[in-house]
């Protein structure tokens, strides 16, 4: 009994000392705590997972891509004009122009010029969708397969507000890479990009995505619908990869490569692809339009970024900025007001201007989105019927459009189409859809196709009056016009 009350009293006297004292600190490591941390979850992303394997997709896809040559213009000054326009800036295509890189280089005068790039087969029926820049000079358009046979391929149409183009070549049972969801890629994760770098053929590099929704400034200027909205990866691309697939790991299609970032030319780090999401809008539009179905919100936005949101007196910096309302606009029928900050569209989170247009771009007009958006310190819903340049909540009907095919001419000459009117902001017009060899239009340096707006001064609104001007004006004409990528040109015509 001594011996026990002697121990109690020694524990009594012990936890006493310990209440009266300050609890020690303790201490546990950032690698510990993290450790610890993660052990609680499921499934950790630091589990060990089985080694990334490409060869799978990039069997799959190979068959899929196609090489382009295409033969444009010809040489001498045109040869000059067109380098000049491909030179200078960081951002670079890369449509491949033959002998393009030697100084001081001047080609044959009369000899056309070849160009090469990349396409990819949608369908079996040998529909491939290739970016604009490398079929719009195009007067002759070769497509190689993959196991070498050879095609001849049309334009089925083009839209260079995204840099997107529709070819078609007579095949059956071709290989087609299948759709992938370009809304569904993470960032850090696994793509391949295949095309025909130095027109070295069915060449496969690998890399991650590293952004997506870049606006790098390419097509700006063109007209004022440009969509830029590009996934950027550090797959290795080059010159001729324009046009070619990027795919992630199942061999589904989920980018359009199109530009790189370079200070050469070549590649230098990060290449740029239009999500596959937007070109299989497009691809349809111009598959069953021959033009594309653009809707717009009706409004003029901003991205927010601390400077606004303190001169605005945003609350933080998320969404897109409404810096004005256009005059009936489906925005400003359904109560959007400049100032109000659009968060999200049909439950998509959109925090940028590029995210935004990419995804109304998706839409066709009559379509209605639903739209959140924050007014002050209150958030509210609305509902957007979209709706095109000119106004109207209806798909642009096919619009006759009389062609003639000019003997007297060599060319074959098209009434301008609205769509091209709107993007290219004119009132009239007529298209230069073909020229042949010899043609006075080709003389003077015109290359199909093109848009006549004005002859001598006058506007110009169908084939006829075209064709009965430069027939019956004695000497020379001044020929006043836009190709699609809204470059103005004149022309020096005479018979």
């Amino acid at each position: 009994m001594l011996v026990a009350a002697s121990l109690l009293g020694g524990l009594v006297a012990l936890l006493a000392q310990r209440l009266a004292s300050p609890a020690e600190p303790t201490f546990t490591s950032f690698d510990e705590r993290q450790k610890s941390w993660l052990s609680g979850l499921t499934g950790s992303k630091n589990s060990p997972k089985a080694p990334i394997d490409f060869t799978s997709a990039a069997k799959q896809v190979r068959q899929g891509v196609v090489h382009i040559k295409t033969t444009y213009g010809q040489g001498g000054s045109l040869f000059n004009r067109l380098r000049q326009e491909y030179e200078g800036g960081s951002l670079e295509d890369f449509f491949n122009r033959q002998n393009d890189e030697l100084p001081g280089y001047t080609h044959p005068e009369g000899v056309p010029l070849e160009a090469t790039g990349s396409g990819v087969l949608i369908s079996d029926d040998g529909y491939i969708v290739t970016n604009n820049h490398v079929v719009a000079k195009a007067k002759e358009i070769t497509v190689l397969l993959n196991d070498k046979r050879s095609y001849k391929a049309k334009i089925v149409g083009t839209d260079p507000s995204t840099d997107l183009a529709l070819l078609k070549i007579e095949g059956r049972n071709l290989p087609f890479i299948p759709f992938g969801n370009s809304d569904s890629l993470e960032i850090g994760e696994w793509v391949l990009a295949v095309g025909n770098p130095f027109e070295l053929t069915s060449t496969v590099t690998a890399g991650i995505v590293s952004a997506k929704s870049r606006n790098i400034n390419i097509l700006s200027g063109k007209d004022n619908l440009a969509v830029e909205s590009f996934i950027q990866t550090d797959a290795a691309v080059n010159p001729g990869n324009s046009g070619g697939a990027l795919v992630n790991l199942h061999g589904e299609l989920v980018g359009i490569n199109t530009a790189i970032a370079s200070t050469t030319g070549t590649y230098a780090g990060y290449s740029f692809a239009i999500p596959v999401t937007l070109a299989k809008k497009v691809m349809d539009d111009l598959r069953l339009y021959g033009t594309v179905q653009r809707a717009l919100l009706g409004v003029s936005i901003r991205d927010v970024d601390a400077a606004l949101a303190e001169e605005a007196g945003i609350p933080n910096t998320r969404g897109v900025y409404v810096a004005g309302v256009v005059a009936k606009g489906g925005a400003g029928q359904s109560g959007i007001k400049k100032g109000d900050v659009i968060l999200q569209v049909n439950d998509v989170e959109v925090n940028s201007v590029s995210a935004l247009q990419e995804y109304v771009a998706r839409f066709r007009p009559g379509d209605k989105l639903r739209v959140r958006y924050e007014r002050g310190s209150k958030i509210a819903d609305t509902q957007i019927v979209l709706r095109t340049a000119t106004g109207s909540d209806k798909i642009a009907a096919s619009e006759p459009r009389p062609k003639l095919e000019s003997s007297y001419l060599k060319a074959t000459l098209q009434t301008c189409s609205q769509a091209n009117k709107a993007v290219l902001g004119i009132t009239n017009g007529v298209e230069v859809v073909e020229i042949e060899e010899g043609s006075v239009l080709e003389t003077a340096g015109i290359q199909a196709p093109f848009i006549i707006i004005n002859i001598d001064k006058k506007p110009v609104s169908s084939p006829a009056e075209v064709e009965r001007i430069i027939r019956t004006t004695r000497g020379g004409i001044l020929v006043e016009g836009l190709y699609p990528d809204g470059r103005r040109m004149y022309y020096a015509v005479g018979m």
